[in-house]
C-alpha cells in the first residue's frame, strides 16, 4: 500500500477531496505535500494540524522523487503539472488515485447530485465507532486507519469522475440536473449514474422517491429507502421535534428498530435510513449503530450554528435548489418559530441560468431573502446573468448585498440568519458578524 520511497505531492490540495485524501495518505505514513492558492479555505487546517506543507503554485515546487496527484480543477496546461510532465514524474488524476486506493477494503461509495458529503460523514462516524474504518469526506476530513474493514468515501459525478470507482455498495442519494457547464440534461446524469451503478460489487441503496433512481438497471440488488409503501428499507412514525428525529426502521417489513438522530430535515432521515441499510447488509450490531447515530453532529459548512448578539447564524454549503429546500426545512423544524432569513451566494453562470425558476421557488420558502453577487469558479469567470435576475423573480425580498453594505441584516433581532453557497458566501458572514457585535456593543 504506501510507498516509503516517495513523496505524494498534490496540486490543489485545499480542495476538498484533495485535503481528505492527503490526510489518509499522512496517516498511513506516507510523505505528503502540496500547493494552492494563498486565499485561506476551511479544509486548510486539518492539513496544517497534521504537518502538512502547503506550498504557493509554482513550478519550482516540482522535483525528482515525487509523485503527483492533480486536482481535477486544474487542467494538463498548469504550469506545476506541465513541470511534473517535463520532469518525468508519475502523474495521476485525483479520483484515478482513489480508485486505486480503495481496493482491499469494503469500500461504501456515496454519490447524488445532494446529500453526498453528510451521507458520507454520517456513514464514516458510524462506522468508525464500531469497527476500523478509513475515509474521505467532500468536507475536507479524510482518515486512513491500519487494517480498516470499511473504506467510505464520497463519489464525485462531476465530468463522470466516479467512474474511476468499483465500490462493493453504492449509496446513491437521488439523481439531479447540476453541473450544466457539463452535463446536457437529466438524461446524461443518468447515463452516468447508471454506468456508475454497473461496477458495483454488491448492492445499491436508492432513494425510492427519486424518479431516475427508480428507472435504475444494475447487475447488483438495487434496495430503495425512504418513507413510501413500496420501498425496501422503511422509515415509519417519524417525529420530528426542535431536538431531532426519531423514527422506526423496517426492512422488507421487518422490524429493525428504532432509531434517533440529533439532526434536522427529512433529508437527514434518509441519510440515516441509506446509513442504517448499509450496516444491517454488514451485520453491524444495531445497538452500536443506534449510539453512533445518536453521537453524529453533522459536516462541516452544512447546517454549522453559531450564536451572535441575539442572531443564530447558520453556515451551509447549499448551492442547488433541493439543496436549499431541504437547509431551510431543517431551520424550520429546528427554529419553528423564529423569522429565517436567506442570504444566497449563486454559485457560477450556467447553473444560475439553468436552474434560475427552482432557486428562487426554494428561496421564497424563507421569510425574506438577500443574495449577494454570483461566484463564479475556476471555469467560468463571467456570465451573461446576474443576481439581480434572479432577484426579481423572489417575491420575499431579492435584495443584492455588498460586502461594503450588509447593514440591511441589522434590520433583524432574535431570528435566523441562513448563509447558503459553495463559493465564498463565509466573507459575508463574517462581516455582518462583525456589525452585529458592533452594534450591540454600542447599545450595551
Amino acid at each position: 500500500m504506501n510507498n516509503t520511497d516517495t513523496t505524494y505531492y498534490f496540486v490543489g490540495i485545499k480542495g476538498s477531496g484533495m485535503a481528505s485524501l492527503a490526510l489518509i495518505l499522512h496517516d498511513r505514513g506516507d510523505r505528503v505535500e502540496g500547493s494552492d492558492i494563498d486565499q485561506y479555505t476551511f479544509t486548510q487546517r486539518p492539513l496544517e494540524q497534521a504537518g502538512i506543507k502547503i506550498y504557493s503554485f509554482d513550478p519550482a515546487n516540482l522535483h525528482e522523487g515525487l509523485t503527483v496527484i492533480a486536482g481535477n480543477a486544474f487542467p494538463d496546461t498548469h504550469p506545476e503539472i506541465v513541470r511534473a510532465k517535463e520532469l518525468g514524474l508519475t502523474v495521476v488524476r485525483y479520483h484515478e488515485f482513489l480508485g486505486q486506493l480503495m481496493s482491499g477494503y469494503t469500500s461504501i461509495g456515496v454519490a447524488g447530485a445532494h446529500g453526498k458529503t453528510s451521507t458520507t460523514g454520517l456513514l464514516a462516524h458510524v462506522l468508525s465507532g464500531i469497527a476500523p474504518t478509513s475515509y474521505l469526506v467532500g468536507d475536507g476530513t479524510g482518515k486512513g486507519t491500519p487494517n480498516s474493514r470499511f473504506f467510505v468515501f464520497e463519489a464525485d459525478e462531476y465530468r463522470r469522475h466516479f467512474l474511476a470507482y468499483h465500490p462493493d455498495y453504492a449509496i446513491m442519494t437521488n439523481i439531479d440536473f447540476d453541473h450544466p457547464d457539463y452535463y446536457k440534461g437529466i438524461d446524461d446524469v443518468y447515463d452516468a449514474f447508471e454506468t456508475f451503478a454497473g461496477q458495483v460489487n454488491k448492492a445499491i441503496f436508492a432513494w425510492g422517491d427519486d424518479p431516475e433512481l427508480r428507472k435504475l438497471i444494475a447487475n447488483v440488488p438495487v434496495y430503495y429507502y425512504g418513507v413510501g409503501t413500496n420501498d425496501d428499507i422503511q422509515a415509519r412514525n417519524i417525529k420530528r421535534t426542535t431536538k431531532g428525529s426519531n423514527f422506526d426502521v423496517y426492512i422488507h417489513d421487518e422490524f429493525i428498530g428504532n432509531f434517533e438522530i440529533q439532526l434536522f430535515g427529512e433529508h437527514n432521515v434518509l441519510n440515516s435510513l441509506a446509513v442504517i441499510a448499509v450496516a444491517h447488509f454488514e451485520k453491524v450490531d444495531m445497538d452500536d449503530l443506534r449510539k453512533e447515530l445518536l453521537s453524529f453532529q453533522g459536516v462541516k459548512r452544512r447546517f454549522s450554528e453559531r450564536k451572535v448578539a441575539d442572531m443564530t447564524i447558520i453556515d451551509d454549503y447549499a448551492h442547488h435548489p433541493s439543496e436549499i429546500k431541504a437547509t431551510i426545512d431543517a431551520a424550520r423544524q429546528k427554529y419553528p418559530d423564529k423569522e429565517l432569513i436567506a442570504v444566497f451566494q449563486p454559485h457560477t453562470f450556467t447553473r444560475t441560468i439553468a436552474l434560475m425558476d427552482d432557486f428562487a421557488k426554494s428561496l421564497n420558502l424563507a421569510d425574506k431573502v438577500y443574495l449577494t453577487n454570483i461566484f463564479g469558479s475556476a471555469r467560468e469567470k463571467t456570465g451573461t446573468v446576474s443576481s439581480a435576475d434572479l432577484g426579481a423573480k423572489i417575491v420575499k425580498g431579492g435584495e443584492v448585498l455588498t460586502l461594503d453594505n450588509m447593514s440591511p441584516l441589522l434590520d433583524f433581532h432574535d431570528a435566523v440568519a441562513i448563509f447558503m453557497g459553495a463559493g465564498d458566501v463565509q466573507k459575508y458572514e463574517r462581516e455582518y458578524e462583525t456589525l452585529l457585535s458592533n452594534s450591540s456593543l454600542n447599545k450595551n
